[in-house]
């Protein structure tokens, strides 16, 4: 029988780096209001807002409850500029992989990380179980906090950076590259270069949104996404990646065979997750972006009042699979280097 409790195993490992994260957290300098001095790697607490539904986002200089989010700040060696990659994490709050893998991989390339705890600043450790503790919303105020820091630093090259986001953090992602959303929250022009989505959420629901031509806008996107989800099933993800190819934005696919969701973790163990909140694979909400309707997108009928309320309880449901995956992993990451390398070199 394994010893989880010897140094080297994973359940360990990953404590261990859970008391990392606190820790760094805790140790965070007081909030900078840009990164004009050139601060190098460390963790630095940064403000955003937590505004609370999806019509905040749309409107110019609204905001929420201010807060302080914290980012880790992970810049390859050199002195000349850099591209960089914002990760942003899904329900279970930044965990092992955005702190060593993905920085590690990337910061072998020249590209620099900037990892955000978005979860611990708030209070909360977890979403999975109770999605409303935090508004989705509040990621997406999050995400273009970020990239206004992260522009001011000297070594960032302002028109190459990236957001990757992680199941919530991939909703994140895509939103962000909503031309109505963008252009309310960062009116200057500034955009993130990219867009890469790993075991998003939001493929089927009410997050959803009709990907007709001029919704987003013409950055590229990456989506990575394991055949065995059940958390997030591939089949709603490839398609709505392709609704949005069809809408005139480079897409890229990346199935992955054998994978579960969080695939990128450490822990090889296949994790039951029996309160998760999750959405069916044939939910047929979808909202308009510009009346903010909802439709079935099987009937094409506005969803009000009651029909709208019992299709989306319809969708609920609960209990899902998470296990890391490293041949997944490293095929994933072989593909986001590829395409940042193609983006970013454009």
């Amino acid at each position: 029988m394994h010893n989880w409790f010897s140094p080297d195993s994973p359940l360990v490992r990953v404590m261990l780096a859970l008391a990392g994260i606190m820790f760094a957290a805790a140790q965070a300098q007081e909030p900078v209001s840009d990164f004009k001095q050139g601060p190098g790697n460390g963790v630095y607490a940064f403000a955003s807002s937590t505004p609370k539904a999806l019509p905040d986002l749309l409107r110019p200089g609204a905001s929420g409850e201010p807060v302080n989010i914290v980012g880790h700040l992970f810049l390859p060696p050199g002195t000349g500029k850099t591209p960089v990659v914002l990760l942003m994490h899904g329900s279970g709050g930044i965990y092992d992989a955005m702190l060593d893998y993905w920085p590690k991989l990337l910061n072998a390339q020249g590209i620099a990380v900037f990892s955000l705890d978005r979860f611990g600043p708030r209070g909360v450790k977890s979403t999975a179980e109770d999605q409303s503790q935090i508004p989705f919303a509040a990621d997406v105020a999050d995400e273009f906090a970020a990239l206004r820091l992260l522009a001011s630093h000297p070594r960032i090259d302002a028109k190459r950076i990236a957001v990757m986001g992680f199941s919530r953090g991939g909703i994140a992602s895509w939103r962000a590259a909503v031309d109505r959303i963008a252009s309310a929250q960062q009116p200057d022009g500034l955009r993130f270069a990219a867009h890469i989505q790993a075991y998003s959420g939001g493929c089927a629901g009410a997050f959803r949104l009709i990907a007709k031509p001029g919704v987003f806008t013409t950055a590229p996107q990456l989506w990575l996404h394991g055949d065995a989800d059940d958390y997030t099933p591939i089949g709603p993800c490839r398609d709505y990646s392709q609704s949005i190819a069809d809408a005139g934005v480079p897409v890229v696919f990346v199935a992955l065979p054998g994978a579960y969701h969080k695939f990128d973790q450490d822990d090889q163990r296949r994790i039951p997750v029996r309160g998760a909140q999750r959405t069916i694979e044939s939910c047929p909400i979808e909202v308009d972006i510009d009346t903010l309707a909802a439709f079935d997108m099987n009937t094409h009928q506005r969803l009000t009042g009651e029909a709208y309320a019992q299709t989306l309880k319809s969708c609920s449901a609960l209990g899902a699979t998470v296990q890391g995956n490293k041949a997944a992993r490293d095929k994933a990451g072989q593909a986001t280097v590829a395409f940042l390398h193609k983006v970013f070199a454009q």
